[in-house]
């Protein structure tokens, strides 16, 4: 899709695409472009954060009073799409865009100094404690405690599929703290210590065979009460304001149209007496129909994030963001799987490979592609969602 910009603007992607040149090395961009899971690992993504905090980019979505960019909605939208042309790593969203934007909003103004500018500086990795083995996209079901014992919680129970859990340092959860009422109003919002007795991480290992999810389990795990976010059994507003940046703030068009370039490029270097897996007319009309798609989800991000700026909330357009993104990330990995045919065999798992091509990482992509219609709220959940904002 092609944008108009005035000067301002195209002298602002210059800057950006200056400091990628400068500060982007082939090393961190080898380990974005093996990565085939939902965020790089922290020694790819901590490295990049740290050249982003010292340049103020880190964190675009926050307020310049703590610590934001200050960006217009196409500034941000041109960083995103420059970063991911290059193969800069992802931003490991945990701290920065969930739990940074509920503090700013909940948190109290200790909360606010203490852990903002630690997430600025990636001095702490957070995880996200939601789903458990009973309550997944059905948040309210949840059943993990915290009775009330003097200044403290006392947590029990445990958490599953938590990403990045086995590098993490803190978590962010969603306890009960009471079953008087309906169920969304004894949940309450919690800041946690991985390292405090009573917790242990076991591994989860995908069919793709990398380890990014973990389940995570508490034994009378203690939590002092200033770790409350928020109000006590007031969580509930905290996790869909939380689900709002996690569903509809993410800018993932940048990301895909990322990957189908580098689709094409393999294709290209793969064709084999000059003939080209797209010169059959039902592969190419199928390579058209995803660009098409993602040409229409790039505007839709965009209108998203003008909204954003004008203080619009739009109920159904982060379920809308959240299911077109889910689907056309799998699109996009079963079409490489399907014009790769037998190149795409060559399958390494996680970092083990030597060279950055699509083809390499075809079959964990598509894969690791599957849950996108499940995490962060199902696609049947997120069609109710849509449904009910029209009914």
């Amino acid at each position: 899709m092609d944008i108009v910009l005035d000067e301002a603007t195209l002298a602002f992607r210059r800057e950006v695409q200056a400091f990628l040149s400068d500060e982007l090395t082939e090393e961190l961009r080898r380990g974005q472009a093996l990565t085939t899971g939902l965020y790089p690992p922290p020694k790819v993504s901590q490295p990049w954060q740290r050249k982003l905090a010292a340049r103020g980019w880190m964190a675009p979505l926050w307020p310049q009073e703590f610590g934001g960019a200050g960006w217009t909605p196409l500034q941000r939208f041109i960083f995103e799409s420059e970063c991911a042309l290059a193969g800069a790593p992802l931003v490991h969203p945990m701290g920065v865009r969930l739990l940074g934007p509920v503090l700013i909003r909940f948190g109290t103004p200790e909360q606010k100094a203490h852990y903002l500018p630690r997430i600025l500086r990636s001095e702490d990795y957070w995880c996200q404690g939601y789903s458990e083995p009973a309550a997944g996209s059905d948040l309210t079901s949840l059943q993990t405690s915290a009775r009330s014992d003097g200044d403290s919680y006392v947590v029990n129970g445990s958490k599953i599929w938590t990403t990045h859990a086995h590098y993490a340092n803190k978590m962010f959860m969603l306890v009960r703290t009471s079953n008087i009422g309906r169920p969304r109003d004894g949940i309450s919002f919690l800041l946690v210590d991985l390292d405090a007795p009573g917790i242990t991480v076991r591994p989860i290992v995908s069919m793709s065979g990398e380890h990014e999810l973990n389940q995570v389990f508490f034994d009378n795990v203690r939590i002092a009460k200033e770790n409350l976010v928020g109000n006590e059994n007031g969580g509930w507003a905290c996790a869909q304001y939380l689900l709002e940046f996690e569903r509809g703030a993410g800018l993932f068009s940048a990301r895909l149209r990322s990957s189908l370039t580098r689709l094409r490029a393999v294709i290209d270097e793969f064709a084999e007496g000059g003939v080209s897996p797209l010169d059959d007319p039902t592969n190419a009309a199928r390579f058209a129909e995803v660009a098409i798609d993602l040409d229409t989800f790039e505007m839709l991000e965009l209108r998203s994030l003008d909204g954003m700026r004008q203080g619009e909330r739009s109920p159904a357009l982060p379920s809308i963001l959240k299911l077109r993104a889910s689907r056309m990330k799998q699109a996009v990995a079963e079409l490489g799987m399907t014009l790769l045919g037998r190149r795409a065999a060559r399958w390494h798992s996680s970092l083990e490979c030597d060279t950055n091509s699509f083809a390499d990482t075809a079959v964990s992509e598509y894969l690791n592609s599957r849950a996108y219609t499940i995490f962060g709220g199902s696609s049947e959940v997120q069609l109710g969602l849509i449904a009910r904002q029209f009914v």
